[in-house]
This record gives structure tokens, C-alpha cells and sequence, in this order.
């Protein structure tokens, strides 16, 4: 019988049953990495939304809890719930219409790292596949030629050992799902993913292997570009 750390998952289509989200936001205080009277750049956990979602008990989220301490402070941007890292806030509305232009011109230089399911073979490439939402097994996305947004990742290959490979991905449009989706496409799903990830892919680790490791923008009262940098846990 092959190994299946050793063969990329190809075609993969993920079951009918989703498995259970249960929300259980992280009790940890702010791990603030940079702040000013303009920007506020923050270490988001694993397992803490962004912003608030629709039911009730998804209030508590990371854009709630900077509140309490920057009350006029705003997200710029989201990372999903299960992705760790780097996130952007504003220091008001106004600044945020400026932040998001750079977001909308893609001239924000955003990198993850990941540890993915299988050894990669080649050392880089890029992924230019579309993408869109799957609005019959919501809240996943799906590949779609047809209708899909054009979505692009370029990637590199940092380490590799064990059965699993360490990405590091650069992802050139901002995609609900993107990494997740790119890397199931080539056959390498980001291990701890409960959304795309075969069982075993998604029982080899204890979160999903993501994280928003560097981070750079234009500052949007010096105009200067500052970079902010953080490493994964994993």
C-alpha cells in the first residue's frame, strides 16, 4: 500500500458533511506589535475571528476586543478565524478609506507561511487559478473557470521532512480562501485545515497551519513603506 504522506492528494472534493465548527475564541490578551495615532498592527491567534460574525456568540472577535483599548480604532482587513499572524488596523474610519485604496491596488505586500500535506517536489511556481464562492456548501469556495475571480499565488519551498513541506506563499490577489483553495489545487492541502483537508491531512496537526508572517504598506500620514514581521509557532 503507498504511503500516503509520499502522494499529493489530487481532484480532492470535500465531503458532503461539514465538520463542526464550535467557536472558542482564545482567552489571551492583545499581542500588539506596533501602534501609532494612525495604524495599529497586531499578532492575531489562531482561533479568534477578525471581526464579528453573524451569530450571537461569534461577537467576541479581535476588531471587539481592540475596542476596549482603541475605541475608534478599525480592521482593514480580515485573516480567517483559523489563520494566526499579522492584521492591520486603522486608527479611524478616514485612515481606513486610505489604508483599503492600497489594499485595492494590491500594492500591500502581504506573506504567509505554511506547512502543507506531502513533499513538494519543485522549489517554486505560481497558482493562477479562479475562484469562487460555492454557494451550495457555504462557506466554502470552489475552483470555477467559468464564473470564478482570478486568483494568484506565487509560492517557495522552505524545508521539507516528515511527509509535509513548509511554503512560504505570496499571494498577488486577496481571495476569500485563497491559500487554502491554491494548495489543495496542487494536490498539497495546508495540514489542521477543517474546511478543504482529507481526514488525514486535517488529523496531522492541532490548527490549521497558517500564518500572515510579513506584512507592508504605506504609511498613511508619512507616506514612508514600513514592513512588520512574525514568525509561526509551527
Amino acid at each position: 500500500m503507498p504511503d500516503p504522506w509520499n502522494n499529493p492528494i489530487d481532484d480532492y472534493v470535500p465531503p458532503e458533511n461539514q465538520r463542526p465548527f464550535k467557536y472558542n475564541p482564545p482567552d489571551v490578551p492583545l499581542d500588539v506589535v506596533y501602534e501609532d495615532d494612525a495604524v495599529l498592527v497586531l499578532n492575531k491567534p489562531y482561533g479568534l475571528l477578525s471581526v464579528q460574525g453573524k451569530p450571537l456568540h461569534h461577537k467576541d472577535c479581535l476588531e471587539f476586543r481592540v475596542k476596549d483599548a482603541y475605541p475608534e480604532a478599525t480592521a482593514v482587513h480580515r485573516l480567517d478565524h483559523s489563520t494566526s499572524g499579522l492584521i492591520l488596523f486603522a486608527g479611524t474610519e478616514a485612515l481606513k478609506s486610505l489604508i483599503s485604496r492600497q489594499f485595492q491596488e494590491r500594492t500591500v505586500k502581504k506573506v504567509y507561511r505554511a506547512r502543507v500535506w506531502g513533499e513538494v517536489t519543485e522549489e517554486e511556481g505560481v497558482i493562477d487559478v479562479p475562484l469562487r464562492k460555492n454557494w451550495e456548501d457555504s462557506p466554502r469556495q470552489m475552483v470555477c473557470y467559468e464564473r470564478g475571480k482570478r486568483a494568484v499565488t506565487r509560492w517557495k519551498v522552505l524545508e521539507r521532512g516528515g511527509g509535509a513541506t513548509l511554503l512560504e506563499l505570496y499571494p498577488e490577489t486577496g481571495r476569500t480562501h485563497q491559500l487554502r483553495l491554491h494548495t489543495l489545487h496542487i494536490g498539497h492541502p495546508i495540514l489542521g485545515d477543517e474546511l478543504y483537508a482529507p481526514d488525514p491531512a486535517y488529523e496531522a496537526a492541532p490548527r490549521l497551519l497558517l500564518h500572515a508572517t510579513e506584512l507592508s504598506f504605506e504609511h498613511p500620514e508619512t507616506g514612508e513603506t514600513v514592513s512588520f514581521r512574525s514568525e509561526p509557532d509551527f
